[in-house]
């Protein structure tokens, strides 16, 4: 029987919080477990209150769990664009073994090496993408264990964001009674999973079009090079339409999923809907053409904007075009307009799983399969196969400090010098 593993994802946003349970095997993804509930506390990405956004987060978990009979204890965490720096950094080691074979002690050394330069004290390191290593001089190598050199050098990326929005989403999800098992950048995580290689290569726009923002991510030569937020999401299209036809919010969101499409040219004038008018008992009756003109006027502004910092951030040609995802990215005709606007190639991506074909659960899935890649690639094993799960248990290894002692789990089997070198997160855990 072959090894089945479990990953737990966590994706909070502003307008919902998702919890999504996979089973990973033989590089496929089987969704065993969702937990999708609105979410409470958070505005534009960020946290405003812990309270809520700790019961939103137990909500979730908790209908997560009645769906699979499995008890959560740990999850990998994706973490808001907002305030994120991208910064070129460089490690360099001298290859140790005798016979000058690279190997895993080589591969964490040069990693630590470039995590060696001074990050202010307002911002805290989310994560290191290697973009290439350097074997005396030859370069363009993506793993460099198993060569024979005496130099080895790491080109990378190093993604830092803001302490405090950090810690604010860290202290929620441990309140949430959670351990966190990785953090990524949820639009690294995302990206990667939604855009083809040529697409990564070429040079794309990954948009999330989220409920309270909107979330820009470029890649370029396989990488990330670029992000970027936009305080704008679907929440705003849905306080319009609330505004305009005099409805309740919650009515407006309603209408906006079951009769809303973004192309003002291809909605319908036939079919006619009623619409409940707030603080009285009368109904009022529109067609889908009168709200595409209202959703409309809000999307080009979006996508007017999303322009604007694509040119901020000096991208000017995006050859593979743009990748739109998340929840606005549902609504019909929104591909359309996003071409008239931003005059290039536009797709929309939605996730092909059983239980999660929904643009909003991109971000849910791509970190599950970006930690699988990531525990592929560094060695690391998943936090235990699928039979104790089955149990309804969820066994969590504790965040394991770095150290230069070799340690062994409870079966006796020595743990990766990789997996801890990854483990960047522990001092938030001391």
């Amino acid at each position: 029987m072959s090894q089945q593993d479990i990953y737990i994802s966590l994706d909070i946003g502003s307008s919902s919080i998702k919890v999504l349970i996979g089973e990973m095997s033989e590089q496929q993804l089987h969704v065993i477990g969702v937990g999708h509930v609105k979410s409470t506390g958070i505005r534009k990405g960020a946290i405003v209150d812990i309270d809520a956004t700790v019961q939103s987060i137990k909500k979730a978990v908790e209908q997560a769990e009645r769906m699979t009979g499995i008890k959560i204890h740990d999850v990998i965490l994706g973490v808001p664009a907002n305030q994120t720096f991208l910064q070129p950094v460089k490690g360099v080691v001298a290859v140790n073994s005798e016979n000058r074979e690279i190997g895993d002690d080589d591969l964490e050394r040069v990693i630590e090496s470039a995590q060696v330069m001074s990050i202010p004290p307002e911002r805290e390191l989310v994560n290191l993408i290697p973009k290439q290593f350097i074997v005396d001089n030859l370069d363009e190598i993506k793993d460099p264990r198993g060569m024979i050199g005496i130099r080895l050098e790491m080109d990378a990326t190093m993604i830092t964001t803001s302490k405090t929005l950090l810690h604010n989403v860290l202290r929620c999800v441990e309140r949430a009674g959670l351990q966190i098992r990785e953090i990524y950048l949820q639009p690294l995580a995302a990206g990667y999973f939604a855009l083809t290689e040529d697409e990564k290569n070429q040079g794309t726009a990954y948009i999330d079009l989220g409920g309270g923002s909107t979330t820009i991510a470029v890649f370029e030569e396989g990488l990330l090079k670029h992000t970027g937020v936009i305080p704008v999401g679907g929440e705003h299209i849905t306080k319009d339409l609330s505004i305009v036809l005099k409805t309740p919010t919650e009515q407006a969101e309603k209408i906006k999923r079951q009769f809303g499409h973004a192309f003002y040219d291809d909605a319908s004038d036939d079919e006619l809907f009623e619409v409940p008018v707030v603080g009285t008992d009368t109904t009022d009756q529109y067609n889908q053409r009168y709200i595409a003109e209202i959703i409309g006027v809000r999307l080009e502004e979006m996508f007017e904007l999303v322009l604007d910092e694509l040119a901020r951030l000096g991208v000017s040609d995006l050859p593979g075009g743009i990748v739109m995802t998340g929840g606005v990215a549902q609504l019909e005709g929104i591909a359309q307009l996003a071409r008239e606007v931003m005059q290039t190639r536009v797709r929309v991506f939605v996730p092909d799983y059983i239980g999660v074909r929904d643009s909003a659960f991109t971000t849910s899935v791509g970190l599950i399969r970006y930690a699988y890649a990531d525990d592929k690639f560094y060695g690391r094993s998943s936090v235990a196969d699928a039979s104790p799960y089955i149990a309804a248990t969820v066994q969590s290894t504790p965040a394991k400090k770095q150290s230069q002692q070799v340690e062994y789990t409870d079966n006796g089997n020595k743990v990766s010098v990789i997996d801890r070198a990854k483990n960047i997160f522990n001092k938030f855990f001391e």
